[in-house]
């Protein structure tokens, strides 16, 4: 009895202990546990619109292991029907349903178009296999079964269902739903020349894949050739693929080197005629990154760009002839945007959109100094500016010609954040904010087509993404997709610090949004190390108002502050001066408006510990924190440098000449911001990593500032990752690797002590 005794009463005085031992070790995060799955998002979709908007599809686990269900949901009261079972789309001949990566559907509704066995090109998987399934008859087909297994790319339905159009290796191709019949329709397609398909650059840096358009009365098909011929290969090299290396060329134009020679044809289906849409100008010194159908017109409106991208020029031409007349010219000091860079952009092609049955569209412009919203007759005889306010248009989401309306994605009052706007399609009214005061934050939408209804996903620096079913133009909340409940309170669990938002005006009158982090227990009689994290060009801002990385939350509990800040040239919604102010000097204005907020910063928080000042950042992110490093070694000590840019002549054209003109202009300026120039100023720590398979930011960019560096008795370490691309995630614990990597030599050179 007494032993019993003695037993509970250590069990009683243990188990606080453990509790509260449990309790913290949940809290603490490692990179370990950041990639184990733990803290894995329940995800939504990828869903479609049916019904013109009054139902919708996505994907759901079946009871068939490992396979997914076509889920139909009816928009307005929730009623859920399993429109596919996964076990219809089992192929003959197999016992596996086929494993949907995504899907499609006919303009009736009746049929269902999966992609499947899909292949990575480039930057994702656009290379497949397609399959039909017919709701009515139950049968599924594949398309293009007689071509080589997983080579279709962007299949899609006629506007009569009746047919599918689709490429393969660079051939575009058609066939008959009802015979099954398959017809070729270009016969030139080689490595080379692209038929239907885009290179690498256009890919890239115009976010060109789909390369071909069916007209409405599905007659002709319109489609890109990219004649790559003349494009030199950049040869990147597999060591570890057996005893021999191997190379990997990659047709790649680097800055100061022609594009690729591209045209627009049109195919009549019937006929099998090609037609080549007469657009004058060097093929070769000028860009076609934009074509789309004018509504039942057999006319196409075509954007065109001149080498420096400062002038655009709009035609309309005729499917049959080629005939091309210029209805709308835009020029520019600096550059032009075919696709402006936000946060709540897909990756994706953007038309212009086309209203009054083909007799005008909508352009965005920044010619009033603001991202504006203008309405251009297809004549061009006419234009009317349709914002009423100087605020910038994030992006364009919808135009609703029944109800005169226009929705916007915009933040007049603060440009870390994104929300929906409603514009009157007339002009005559202020735009009116729909998004509620009580989401603040980072949204994106998916509008309905009929413009009821919309899926929003939004979260903010303190608050894990949420996706809701909400009603348009009320914003209603209909139901919640996506709650994360699950990954929200792993993160209660974490006991995070909150996220502050801050403004810093530097020594030259730049007045610049931040971020900061703080560790728990935060005591501002004491000096605290600062990790800077930086990316700083036109493509891209830190310093949102959105849920991020848990990393830098691990780098906290570390004992560091966490700060972001965005400088002029950042895509904010700040005014054309404060996009355009980088032109010509990436790598110079930039990095000093950087360098003087870090300064600023330093000198306004006293808790701040100068001498342990760390800056990191990813790809432009990377080539900001070396020319940190190297231009202003007084303010930063410590840096990790990933897949930077060394020198900006070894880049893209389209990227680089966009932003800092044409080489045999102003090459000096290329030299002046490219981090290798200057590589000789080192004096902190520097991690410089990238990977040898780099297709984007070539591994040839390290070697050089690497040589520099040697040149100059610079003592730095490096790691490179083989064969991996510009996000340095493929293989096995590649990603969990790096960031292990990245956070003990941080924690080596500058952490708090």
């Amino acid at each position: 009895m007494i032993k019993n005794t003695i037993v509970l009463f250590s069990f009683l005085i243990c188990l606080p202990w453990t509790v509260n031992a449990q309790q913290a070790e949940a809290s603490i995060l490692t990179v370990d546990r950041i990639y184990s799955g733990e803290f894995a998002q329940a995800s939504f979709g990828p869903s479609k619109w049916l019904n013109d908007g009054e139902a919708y599809t996505t994907l759901e686990a079946s009871l068939t292991e490992g396979a997914k269900d076509i889920v139909q949901y009816d928009t307005k009261s929730g009623r859920r029907t399993i429109l596919v079972d996964a076990t219809a789309l089992t192929p003959a001949g197999s016992d596996k349903p086929l494993i949907i990566a995504n899907y499609s559907w006919s303009n009736n509704g009746q049929k269902l178009m999966i992609f499947t066995n899909t292949k990575r090109v480039w930057r994702t998987n656009t290379k497949g296999d397609y399959w039909i399934y017919d709701l009515s008859t139950k049968v599924l087909m594949q398309v293009g079964a007689t071509l080589p297994t997983a080579s279709l790319m962007f299949a899609k339905f006629s506007t009569d269902d009746e047919q599918i159009a689709f490429v393969s290796e660079n051939n575009l191709y058609v066939q008959n739903l009802k015979s099954k019949a398959v017809k070729q329709l270009t016969f030139d397609g080689t490595v080379d020349i692209i038929n239907g398909n885009f290179d690498w650059v256009y890919e890239e840096e115009f976010a060109c894949r789909d390369g071909f358009r069916w007209s409405e009365d599905g007659e002709y098909l319109a489609f890109w050739q990219v004649d790559a011929s003349a494009i030199k290969d950049f040869l990147m090299i597999n060591n570890t693929a057996g005893v021999y290396a191997k190379t990997i060329p990659l047709q790649y134009p680097k800055v100061g080197e022609d594009p690729s020679a591209v045209k627009i044809g049109t195919v009549h289906l019937k006929t099998g005629k090609v037609t080549w849409m007469d657009i004058p100008g060097d093929p070769k010194q000028h860009y076609l990154p934009r074509a789309q159908w004018i509504s039942t017109t057999n006319q196409l409106q075509i954007q065109q760009l001149n080498r420096k991208q400062n002038e655009k020029k709009i035609w309309v031409s005729d499917a049959a002839t080629g005939k091309s007349t210029n209805i709308f010219t835009e020029t520019e000091e600096t550059w032009l945007d075919i696709t402006h860079p936000d946060p709540t952009l897909a990756w994706d092609m953007t038309d212009l959109p086309i209203i009054q049955r083909g007799k005008a569209f909508l352009n965005i412009s920044e010619k009033d100094g603001w991202r504006q919203l203008y309405r251009v007759a297809m004549n061009g005889k006419s234009e009317k500016l349709l914002t009423k306010e100087a605020f910038d248009i994030a992006r364009f989401h919808q135009v609703n010609e029944t109800s005169g309306t226009i929705y916007v994605n915009a933040s007049p009052n603060n440009p870390t954040q994104r929300y929906l706007y409603q514009m009157s399609l007339s002009g005559r009214s202020k735009a009116k904010k729909l998004t509620p005061e009580n989401q603040q934050g980072l949204h994106r939408y998916n509008i309905s087509p009929n413009g009821k209804y919309a899926i929003n996903s939004w979260s903010n620096a303190n608050t894990p993404p949420t996706t809701e079913l909400i009603s348009l133009p009320d914003h209603k909340l209909l139901r919640t997709l996506v709650d994360n409940k699950v990954y929200k309170e792993k993160i209660t669990e974490l006991a995070l610090t909150p996220v502050e938002f801050f403004k810093i005006t530097t020594e030259d009158g730049v007045e610049m949004d931040g971020l900061m982090i703080k560790p728990a227990n935060f005591d501002p009689a004491k000096k605290y190390p600062v990790l800077f994290h930086v990316y700083g060009e036109p493509w891209g801002q830190t310093a949102t108002d959105s849920w991020s990385s848990l990393w830098h939350r691990l780098m906290v509990q570390k004992g560091f502050i966490i700060i972001s800040v965005d400088n002029r040239g950042t895509p904010a919604l700040k005014g054309r001066a404060w996009r355009k102010s980088i032109y010509r000097k990436i790598g110079v204005v930039n990095s000093r408006d950087q360098a003087m907020a870090a300064k600023a910063i330093m000198k306004q928080y006293a808790f701040i510990d100068n001498e342990k000042i760390s800056v990191w950042g990813w790809s432009g992110g990377g080539s900001m924190t070396l020319n940190l490093l190297f231009r202003y070694p007084e303010i930063y000590q410590t840096g990790v440098s990933i897949a930077p840019v060394g020198n900006q002549l070894l880049y893209d054209n389209v990227y680089q000449e966009r932003y800092m003109g044409v080489p045999w202009e102003n090459k000096a300026d290329f030299i002046e911001g490219s981090p290798v120039t200057y590589a000789k100023n080192l004096k902190g720590n520097l991690l410089l990593i990238h990977g040898t398979g780099d297709d984007n930011v070539h591994y040839q960019n390290a070697e050089v500032v690497i040589n520099e560096l040697i040149k100059h008795n610079k003592s730095f370490q490096m790691m490179a990752y083989p064969n991996r691309s510009h996000g340095i995630y493929e293989g096995e614990n590649t990603s969990k690797h790096l960031y292990n990597l990245m956070t003990d030599y941080f924690l080596e050179h500058n952490s708090m002590k």
